[in-house]
This record gives structure tokens, sequence and C-alpha cells, in this order.
């Protein structure tokens, strides 16, 4: 099966936000698995991305005062979609990435998943809610909630199709107009998903795609939207954080992991070794939620370690656009020089190479072993430092608490994955790890999978949530009503106001008796 056809490009390059696109420079989309260049997208400036918010802001206004139940028939028809093109669109995740096909199938499940829950959730989460009043029977207190206005959205590389739409859908049911700059590199899968939107019925100037530089279009959408949502580094997220807060417009952010799995004693070993690999190497291991470090009880590393080293041995890398293969190239030039340092810096002051270490230009121009080593030093730059790429390392542990420990002594804060020889010992870990997910017995997909619940990061791996009621209400403003009956606080008319102030604090405490206050 080839990469996507020109002329598929073409019908997509017509959905970009950008009124002269055709005479714009452009810079050129190159398929990762081979290097030659598949097609060019139109660069963006900041008034194109200004030009984009107008009329967004036009758009959201209209689609605001349409009913939640409207929207939701909107996104659950864009989830049968999504789920009948799914070839296409795994097709093309895997032209601009260079990902495996397996790691391209989850983003299109994770797209549908995330449609579908906040097709079903949005109109609960959105309807006004009472609350308990200040004074029971003489007030009325409903909460609400407005929508922000128009959200902007920077999406990354490494998962350009869920991280550019599934932030996205929960801003447009909350009655949001979004529009997104996605990363330079995948423009296209963007657009390739952003498409179906539009062919499920949603306005077109509602959902804006201009590609472009993050230090132009990136900064217009954060000077001139009304939050911000971003997914990608730390460094980034940093200086993001730091403009949104001068406009005092709410920001959200996934950012940087470190991630670790820790392994007891009497862990199934087969099973921990199989889901290493996943938890390891999906998606090359370009996942801010993969796992990076590995903490194993003393008693069990050496069989551990081999099994994991024969496993990963074992594991098929190489192009291709069927299933089969585990694991596919890394997306540029700079990932795989950043994967190259790392391991060699550690070989060079003590590491163990247990399996992998290459590259292999004999497949490709970005093609990386997936590699395990053991006896990594302290002053080794993978000891902290993200690699984020196909290398992971093993570390032997006295015993439970300290591989919590130092699955603690860390910065970040975004994911980890505990084995144990219980789930009850698995869970009990799992609360002591600082972390925003943890996962027991698995690496990374069933709490981000989890919908319902929240995702996202502690220390410098995030603000805010994705998914659960958090991954939608954050992009509303909370309004409070409070109405006034029978009787308002300046008491009854023709009581003396001393004697109504007296009369105030003794009803107070009465208060503490009935339920809820």
């Amino acid at each position: 099966m080839p990469a996507p056809s020109a002329a598929t490009f073409t019908r997509l390059a017509d959905l970009i936000a950008i009124d002269d696109a055709a005479e714009r420079v452009t810079r050129p989309v190159l398929e990762a698995f081979s290097g030659r260049e598949i097609a060019t997208i139109p660069v963006g400036t900041a008034d194109d991305a200004k030009a984009a918010i107008e009329r967004a802001r036009i758009a959201q206004a209209a689609w605001a005062a349409r009913p939640v139940a409207d929207r939701a028939r909107i996104f659950h028809r864009y989830r049968d979609l999504v789920l009948s093109r799914r070839e296409e669109l795994m097709d093309m995740a895997q032209a601009e990435t260079g990902k495996s096909r397996a790691s391209a199938q989850e983003e299109v499940v994770d797209i549908a998943i995330t449609a579908r829950y906040y097709a079903r959730a949005a109109e609960k989460l959105l309807r006004p809610r009472r609350a308990t009043g200040m004074l029971p029977g003489l007030t009325k207190t409903v909460v609400r909630h407005h929508p922000k206005g128009v959200v902007g959205v920077i999406s990354p590389w490494n998962y350009p199709m869920t991280l550019a739409v599934s932030d996205a859908i929960p801003a447009l049911l909350a009655g949001n107009a979004v529009v997104l700059k996605p990363d330079s590199q995948t423009p296209y899968c963007a657009l390739a998903c952003v498409e179906l939107l539009y062919e499920a019925g949603l306005p077109r100037d509602l959902f804006a795609v201009v590609p472009g530089p993050g230090s132009v279009v990136g900064t217009a959408l954060v000077e001139n939207t009304d939050y911000l949502m971003f997914t990608g580094s730390s460094q980034t997220g940093r200086l993001l954080a730091e403009q949104a807060g001068r406009r005092l417009i709410g920001f959200s952010a996934e950012l940087g992991g470190k991630n670790p799995m820790i392994v007891t004693a009497g862990a199934n070993l087969r099973e921990v070794t199989d889901a290493a690999v996943r938890a390891c190497f999906s998606n090359s291991g370009q996942l801010c939620i993969s796992i990076e470090r590995i903490y194993v009880e003393k008693s069990i590393a050496p069989e551990f370690t081999r099994m994991l080293g024969d496993r990963v041995r074992k594991m098929t890398l190489g192009p291709g656009y069927e299933f089969g293969t585990e694991m596919g190239s890394l997306i540029n030039e700079t990932q795989v020089k950043t994967v190259s340092a790392h391991v060699d810096d550690a070989v060079v002051k003590g590491a163990t190479v247990v399996a992998g270490g290459k590259a292999r230009p004999d497949l490709g121009p970005l093609f990386y072993e997936p590699t395990v080593l053991t006896d990594v030093p302290e002053d080794a730059e993978c000891y902290r430092e993200e690699t984020f790429g196909p290398l992971v390392s093993v570390y032997p542990v006295e015993n439970v608490d300290e591989a919590i420990r130092r699955a603690n002594d860390t910065e970040y804060g975004l994911n980890a994955s505990v084995w144990a020889a219980t789930k009850a010992q698995g869970e009990a870990i799992a609360s002591r790890v600082r972390a925003g997910t943890v996962n027991v017995d698995e690496g990374y997909a069933p709490a981000w999978a989890s919908t319902d619940a929240p995702m996202g990061g502690m220390g410098i791996s995030g603000v805010g949530r994705r998914h659960g009621a958090d991954g939608l209400l954050k992009y509303t403003e909370s309004q409070t009503v409070a109405t006034t009956r029978i009787l308002n606080l300046g008491g009854p008319r023709g009581l003396p106001p001393k004697l109504w102030a007296k009369i105030i604090p003794p009803f107070i405490r009465s208060l503490q008796w009935l339920p809820g206050r």
C-alpha cells in the first residue's frame, strides 16, 4: 500500500485557512520512511492566524446558540466517519510520521472513542446545575457554563491526528470555535481529520487550520485567542504559559515525561516483558507517556533483563503501510541524533547495551533500533533527561520503597506503570507514585483511554487535564446565578435593623444542622 496520492494532498490543501494559499511560500512535507518529498504546505503568517480567529468569532456566536444535542449529533457522525475512513487516515499518519501501522491505528481509535465519549457526555456536563444557596429556601443558586470563545490549539508531530482534534472536540462541544496550528512536519494529518469534521456537518469557519512556524502562528494564537491548549515540550510549555499569563487567559498543556515502570518480585515476567515492549517502543518511543526507566527488584532483575533483551532483539523494525512491523522510523534527523547521543553518552560513561543501540540507515534515513541499557550512571544524559525515542534503561533496586523513591526522583510526573505479585499490591504502589496517570499491569493505554477520567501531568509534565469532565469544562467560564426569593438581606419590611441584626447569627448557626451545609 503506497503513501497517499498527490490528489489527496491537493484536496486537503484546499482546506487550509489561508486566503491566497497558492501564492505563499511553501515548505516540503516528507515521507518519513524514505525522506522523499510527498507534498508541500503553504507557510502561514500571524495575519493569517488573526484573520482565521476573526472568522471563527463570528461562527462561534451562532454555534454557541445551538442546543448541545445538535452539536453532539455532528460528533456522533464524525466518529462513524473516522472509523469508516480509518485506512486512509492510517496511511496519512504513517506517511508523515513513519510510525508503524499499529501505532497509526491507535490514533484513529483514540479519536473515535473521544468523539463518542464527549458526544454522549457533553449535554449532561453543560446542563445548568443547582447549588446549595446562601439561605436555603430563600435563595436559589444555579451554576451555568459559558464557552470561552475562540480556543487556540497547538498540536505536536508525534500523534498529529489525535492531538490535533481530540482536544478540539470537547472545546467545540462546549460551544467554542477552534483555530489549530499543527506541527509543520505533519500538517496533512490534521487536515485529514478536520476534513471529516466538515463532512460531518461542522461549520468550516468554526475550526480553522493555519500551518506555519510556532514562533509566528503559535504566538498569534496565544496573543489573540481566549484559551490555549498545547501539547509538546516542557520548555515550550513554560514559554507559552508565561505568554498566556500576561494576557490572563486560560492555558492547559500536556508536556514531557521521564516515565517509570516498577516491577516487583512475584510479577509475571512474561507478561511484563511483552507489555514493556508496548510501553517503551510504541510509536518508536516518541510518546510523552512511554516508559523510559524500569526499576526491578534485584532478586528478579537478571532474569527480567535477559527476557526483555531477548524480546527486544526479536522485534520487527522497518517501513511499510501494512500491519506486521512492530516499530517504524523516527520522525526526523534531530530525533535520531538525540537517541544516538543519549546511547553513546551512556555507554562512554559505563552503561551496557542489552539490545539495540544502533541507527539503521539500511532500512531508511530515520530508523534506530529499539534499545535497552543497564548500568546507566547518574551522570549520563538519559538518566534524567527525556529521550523521546526508542530507549529504556533498567535499574535493579533493593526493594519496593527504593523503587518508589527513585521513580519519584524527577521533575516530571506524567505517567507510570506498576507490576506486582497481586493487583492489590500494584494499586497500593500506584497510590504512592507521583504521576498524573498510573497503570497497574499495563504500560500506558488503560489510563490514557479511560476517557471518563482526567489525564495530565504533575510537576513539569503539564498544567490542567484532558479527558473526563475536566477536559470539557476547562473550555468554559463558570457562572453562578443566585436569585433571592421571599426575603432579601435587608430583612422584613418594618423590622428594626438592630433586631434583624440580632436574628441573623443564631439563624446562621442553625444552618449547620441542615443536610449539605
